[in-house]
């Protein structure tokens, strides 16, 4: 049996990324490390594509050692001689390029997937925050804190994540990350400059911020926003639905009060109540029912996290001793991420009747990672593949239909195992006995 690949030639065959070199090609690399200067002054065992291609691969081999992630490279160019670089011939690499070419590159590929699904001619996104843990070194220590808290607090620093996501593809639009000392709703504005006139941005309580609602309103873009239940908001006008006008600074809000019941076999079992705001002010083109429910694809962030923090990273430790290493590594682990959710979205829009949501992660992870150990169709054939293998996999193997189930939001693994302990109910119920029932309320204030 044999099989043909591939590659580059010479000293920068090792620099690919499996099938996901078609996403981010050897053409867009190069000017990117000719744009921000880092391409090297002679070629070398480790040429500056190589490098790059190394940090993206290591985001997709989160357990492995950069000389790991190496051996990964070249387990598939058997015959090629290709060089064998110890950590410390590796690290001086990456320090050599540094973070401006892998944050040029995340920008390049950050967007939403053409194609996108729209609601009633609306991108919808998300913006949320969350934590990731940096290794704790002296140089480290000295950027990013650690978490204070009554359980006493985080064992390493933690490095604090923003982004925008598009729901459905789950595509990154926007990131932007530092020290955990600031708040999530100071990184936002930074991240405003990616909305745009069409755009619907969904945002947890935290986000019901006066300055933040201006900012967005004023990017042209429309909010769907919670805030809290017991928040004085004067009454404009009142709609035919329940719904009411009022004002959050200068701009004009629609205010949506809904009270949500879960029934879970003929009892009910929890009743919440929700209070939305939102620029969409058109009660007729934007019924209240349908932004309410509209409003749960706010966990798409959630589950995009999930995938970056738990499937990819597997909650480990980011690799990085150094803050400018951590901004590297960041980088290139989102923009592994964001090359992997693009290929799964050409999958999906190639099939009409395949929801995005459907298409596993996991699945692509790991066709990606067989991709790059085989050093497989690094290189486009004459005929075009729009699916490809991880694609292929993806429509293959897709997941069931999401399941309208009923969980409490309460801490599954808890950090003390004696805290733990009491009358808390952590189960799931099934799905197949859970009915959720949506009413609007109207209680306006004077």
């Amino acid at each position: 049996m044999h099989r043909t690949i591939q590659v580059a030639a010479g000293r920068f065959a090792p620099g690919h990324l499996g099938e996901l070199t078609q996403i981010v090609p050897f053409e867009m690399v190069d000017d990117i490390l000719a744009t921000t200067g880092a391409v090297q002054s002679r070629i070398r065992d480790l040429p500056s594509r190589v490098v790059v291609y190394l940090l993206l691969a290591a985001g997709l081999f989160a357990e492995c050692g950069y000389r790991q992630v190496w051996a990964r490279l070249t387990s598939g160019l058997d015959g090629l001689a290709v060089a064998v670089p110890t950590s410390s011939a590796l690290a001086q690499a990456r320090r050599r390029i540094g973070v401006r070419p892998l944050a040029a590159l995340f920008a390049l590929l950050a967007g939403p997937a053409a194609g996108a699904e729209r609601w009633r001619g609306l991108l919808v996104c998300a913006i949320d925050g969350t934590t990731m843990s940096v290794p704790d070194s002296p140089a480290n220590l000295a950027v990013y804190g650690r978490q204070t808290g009554s359980h006493g607090g985080s064992g390493y620093p933690l490095l604090r994540l923003v982004t925008v996501v598009a729901c459905g593809t789950r595509t990154i639009i926007d990131a932007v990350f530092g020290t955990i000392g600031v708040a999530e709703i100071r990184y936002a504005p930074r991240l405003f400059a990616c909305l745009r006139p069409g755009m619907l941005l969904l945002a947890d309580r935290n986000f019901a911020v006066r300055d933040l609602a201006e900012q967005i309103h004023a990017r042209g873009a429309d909010l769907l926003i919670r805030c809290k239940d017991n928040r004085k908001l004067s009454t404009i006008r009142r709609c035919p639905d329940g719904s009411w006008l009022s004002k959050l600074g200068t701009v004009t809000v629609r205010v949506i009060e809904a009270e949500i019941t879960v029934t879970t076999g003929g009892q009910p079992h929890h009743t919440g109540r929700y209070r939305l705001l939102t620029t969409l002010t058109d009660h007729r083109t934007f019924p209240a029912l349908d932004l309410v429910a509209l409003y749960h694809q706010r966990w798409e962030i959630e589950t995009a996290f999930l995938e970056l923090k738990s499937t990819t990273l597997s909650g480990r430790v980011l690799r990085a001793r150094t803050p400018a290493g951590i901004s590297q590594e960041v980088y290139a682990l989102l923009t592994a991420y964001q090359a992997l959710r693009l290929a799964m979205t050409d999958a999906t829009d190639s099939d009409p009747d395949t929801d995005p949501d459907r298409a596993s992660f996991t699945i692509a992870l790991n066709t990606a990672r067989d991709q790059v150990i085989h050093a497989a169709a690094v290189i486009a054939g004459t005929i075009i593949d729009l699916v490809g293998a991880i694609g292929r996999a993806v429509l293959n193997d897709p997941l069931p239909e999401r399941r309208t189930r009923n969980s409490p939001r309460v801490v599954k693994r808890a950090i003390s195992k004696h805290r733990a302990k009491g009358n808390i109910d952590r189960t799931n119920h099934p799905a197949a006995t859970t009915t959720i029932t949506t009413r609007l309320t109207t209680r306006p204030e004077p």
